[in-house]
């Protein structure tokens, strides 16, 4: 059992005979279209390269995280804990979170040669001078809290250095986009945020209504962190944010990134990748070049539909996830070098490379460097 299924348990739902062939369908349909190939990534300019919010996964092999680094990659906010357990305790989300970021440390100690664990901004630079990946540990729900604040100063010393006030659902904090009826930021919420602030931990709204957003981001005296979202104004979906809180977020010095997932803004399978560089400039349009990153969201691996995917799929997202969504990622991204392939597409939108260079890393270094020194 490796350490997703430990932290996930349970089987996969018994959907898969009730599903059409997808795996066949990848195979066989004409408007299929391959992972791009980008310009290989400099080493003399040594650009930036941070995903905000992404995966590392102890199947990752070696030679798949030396790609991960040729693109550039250097720093990489992983979730700890599974924010999906919907009957999860709130005991039960600080155990979760506690034991994923303990086998975080062990991982980072065991590929010491290719990771280490970020604390600071010091660290991307470290990582950066080494050819090195820092790692930081994020939670999607500040359940595992359990409406102690003394409970922040525990994880923040575990090395916690993210926290997303939300996920999907209400919770005791506020409301996450799933919620018809849900609420702003609770009383809890607001002592929550100036706790986060005071120790220095940065607040993540990516799974917030939209009013408990913008509540944080005028309550917070630190910037706010959205680390994977979509724009609202191109696709309407629960997980997007409206021009109003790319707007808002920019003016408190906040920095929001655009997440990979294909679902958020189109069901097409194959073909769509031009319309997440449409997000991406959009954001960039609203919010301006400075607060804008890059928050894959995404496995790293090159992923193939097949059925064993379908089950891991399944097991890991949950009763409520609909399989026949996938894949939820572009084709064209289905890579360990997408990175790259981002770089040479902003490029071909009209940024500058310095520009782009904000995008894919200068930005988050900068959110971090205030927040978290």
């Amino acid at each position: 059992m490796n350490r997703r299924e430990f932290m996930i348990g349970a089987s996969a739902l018994p959907l898969m005979a009730a599903l059409p062939n997808i795996a066949l369908s990848q195979s066989n349909d004409p408007n299929f279209t391959p992972a791009l190939v980008g310009k290989p990534w400099d080493p003399k300019r040594n650009a930036l390269v941070i995903d905000a919010m992404g995966e590392i996964r102890d199947t990752y092999t070696d030679e798949l995280i030396e790609e991960m680094l040729a693109a550039g990659m250097r720093s990489i906010t992983v979730t700890c804990g599974n924010p999906r357990q919907d009957n999860l305790s709130v005991e039960g989300g600080f155990q979760s979170a506690l034991e994923e970021m303990l086998w975080f440390d062990r991982h980072i100690d065991e590929k010491s040669k290719f990771y280490l664990k970020g604390t600071t901004s010091a660290d991307i630079d470290r990582a950066r001078a080494e050819g090195k990946m820092a790692i930081f540990y994020l939670t999607q729900n500040s359940d595992h809290f359990m409406r102690d604040l003394d409970n922040v100063d525990v994880f923040y010393g575990v090395g916690q250095r993210s926290c997303q006030l939300t996920y999907n659902y209400q919770n005791y904090a506020g409301s996450g986009c799933m919620e018809k009826h849900g609420s702003g930021v609770t009383d809890f919420g607001a002592k929550l945020i100036e706790k986060l602030n005071d120790i220095g931990m940065i607040i993540d709204l990516s799974h917030a209504n939209e009013q408990t957003t913008l509540d944080a981001i005028e309550i917070s005296d630190r910037p706010i962190h959205i680390s994977h979202t979509a724009c609202d104004a191109l696709r309407e979906d629960s997980r997007s944010m409206p021009d109003d809180v790319f707007r808002k977020l920019a003016d408190k010095g906040g920095v929001a990134g655009i997440t990979q997932i294909r679902t958020f803004m189109t069901l097409e399978r194959y073909g769509m990748v031009e319309l997440y560089f449409d997000h991406v400039m959009h954001a960039v349009n609203v919010a301006g070049i400075d607060h804008v990153c890059i928050g894959s969201d995404r496995d790293h691996r090159r992923l193939v539909v097949t059925d064993e995917y379908l089950a891991e799929m399944q097991r890991e997202q949950g009763p409520r996830f609909d399989i026949r969504r996938v894949p939820l990622y572009f084709e064209e991204l289905n890579s360990p070098r997408r990175m790259e392939v981002i770089w040479d597409k902003l490029l071909e939108r009209g940024l500058s490379e310095d520009d782009a260079e904000k995008i894919t890393g200068i930005n988050v270094y900068n959110l971090y460097k205030e927040i978290l020194g």
